[in-house]
């Protein structure tokens, strides 16, 4: 297993000039492994089996007019989850800052990585011991989880610019996203067999569903393991502190440091913005189709069956697509698929799964595609030496406004008992976060952050 001081690593954060295209190669194929482990958490708990699970035990739990009471406040239970998604973001905002300060001045990215994905996967895991009224606990574990996943996900994400040549990332992050969706099929295979069959293997409904929920963190906690032997952490330049405090005084000095970078922060913008709609697509859809389409738990999981698989093409065929037409463009492209996919949610009828399941394969072809070259193309904006921290800015945009669609679900819900309406706005931030994208001239900005510019992005 390599050590952080393997390799006399260069103080700018890149790669040791003695490394090969092979050994460049073993930290990719480790890399995307955290794709393969945590992406099951992304389908099974949070797109698939939480939503309606956790709804369905707050409803059990609620008042006679419909409502839960947590710590004093009246929530109409059929909100409970779009909020507890929310307030995990807001969490997640918090940290995410300081967690990226301190792995770029320590250059300690790999314990980070750890405390971080194993912090999510115990939670994951814990969502066994939800029944009965717990929806508090489970409203608890789900806020832990998706805060610790985004976390994560800004550590794993500042590796891409150390481990890929800048011609190779289009390539290398839509195959870490083929990984992550490929999992996520996997194991939707075994949560459908497990989930059909449960009498026959002598369980209740309600346990076959805690059985998958906590089947994902032990995946995610297991397949952790590759990519923390895999990956190696880069030395800096000595007196950085690792503290907390510093960390928030290196957040202050990145966000001036951003002003000098303004095409960066203009990309931030744009992918802020339809970002917002592409999460609250992922964490609203099974809640959506079993409580406004009135589709049954196995449509659902064989609709998410379907995004994934075709997921791993979708991914890989817009990589392909951005060598030839540059990233930017496939985005563009992709954000117009988004607008017509969400037009068509807005007209989809209940109890009308074959129209659910074209709308998933729709959905499967763009959004790995879209996620991923976003990803790629924003390695290109960051300063050398300030992956992590910019990678910080990066999942805040991720998931700093993230809140307010599922936010929008739930007054959505609390107000006229009804999600439909609020698929309308999303369509929104698409064609705003379009228009911003193109607005963007990205070789101006990946010259202007000091990097070699593609022949194509």
């Amino acid at each position: 297993m390599s050590t952080g001081t393997a390799g006399k690593a260069d103080p700018s954060g890149q790669p040791p000039d003695d490394g090969t295209a092979a050994a460049r190669k073993r930290e990719q194929h480790g890399w995307y492994f955290y794709d393969f482990a945590c992406s099951v958490y992304s389908t099974s708990v949070l797109t698939v089996f939480l939503g309606p699970y956790l709804t369905s035990i707050a409803k059990a739990a609620a008042d006679p007019d419909g409502f839960v009471h947590p710590l004093g406040i009246p929530v109409r239970a059929g909100s409970l989850f779009a909020y507890s998604v929310s307030a995990s973001i807001v969490v997640a905002v918090v940290l995410m800052p300081i967690v990226g300060a301190a792995a770029d001045r320590t250059g300690r990215k790999k314990p980070l990585l750890a405390a971080a994905a194993y912090t999510g996967a115990a939670a994951t895991a814990g969502m066994f011991f939800l029944d009965g009224h717990r929806y508090l606990l489970g409203a608890f574990l789900l806020i832990v989880a998706n805060a610790s996943i985004s976390v994560s996900t800004v550590l794993y994400n500042a590796y891409l610019p150390q481990i890929a040549e800048p011609e190779e990332r289009d390539a290398v992050s839509s195959r870490g996203w083929a990984f992550g969706y490929t999992s996520g099929a996997i194991v939707l295979v075994l949560n459908l067999i497990l989930y059909s069959g449960h009498e026959s293997f002598g369980l209740t409904e309600s346990d076959a569903v805690r059985i998958c929920l906590a089947s994902a963190g032990l995946w995610w906690g297991a397949f952790t393991l590759v990519p923390l032997r895999r990956l190696r952490d880069r030395r800096v330049p000595p007196g950085g502190e690792g503290a907390v405090g510093s960390g928030w005084q290196q957040l202050k000095a990145t966000l001036r440091d951003m002003r000098r970078h303004p095409l960066t922060l203009s990309f931030l913008l744009a992918y802020l913005v339809y970002n917002d709609g592409i999460q609250t697509v992922i964490s609203q859809a099974s809640l959506y189709g079993s409580e406004e389409l009135g589709l049954d738990q196995t449509t659902l999981i064989v609709a998410v069956l379907l995004v994934q698989i075709l997921a791993v093409a979708g991914a890989l065929g817009m990589g392909r697509l951005a060598r030839t037409h540059g990233a930017k463009r496939t985005i563009l492209g992709s954000l117009v698929i988004w607008t017509l996919i969400l037009i068509a949610a807005y007209l989809l009828p209940a109890d009308a799964p074959a129209f659910f399941f074209v709308l998933a394969a729709a959905i499967g072809l763009v959004l790995g595609g879209s996620q991923a070259l976003s990803r790629s193309l924003f390695s290109h904006l960051v300063p050398r030496g300030k992956e992590a921290e910019y990678f910080s800015a990066y999942e805040l945009s991720d998931r700093g406004l993230s809140w307010l669609g599922p936010l929008v679900f739930g007054l959505a819900y609390q107000l006229t008992g009804s999600y439909r309406d609020a698929i309308i706005s999303l369509i929104v931030f698409f064609a705003l976060g379009a228009v911003l994208l193109a607005r963007v001239p990205v070789r101006r900005a990946v010259e202007a952050a000091g990097n070699p510019v593609p022949e194509r992005i």
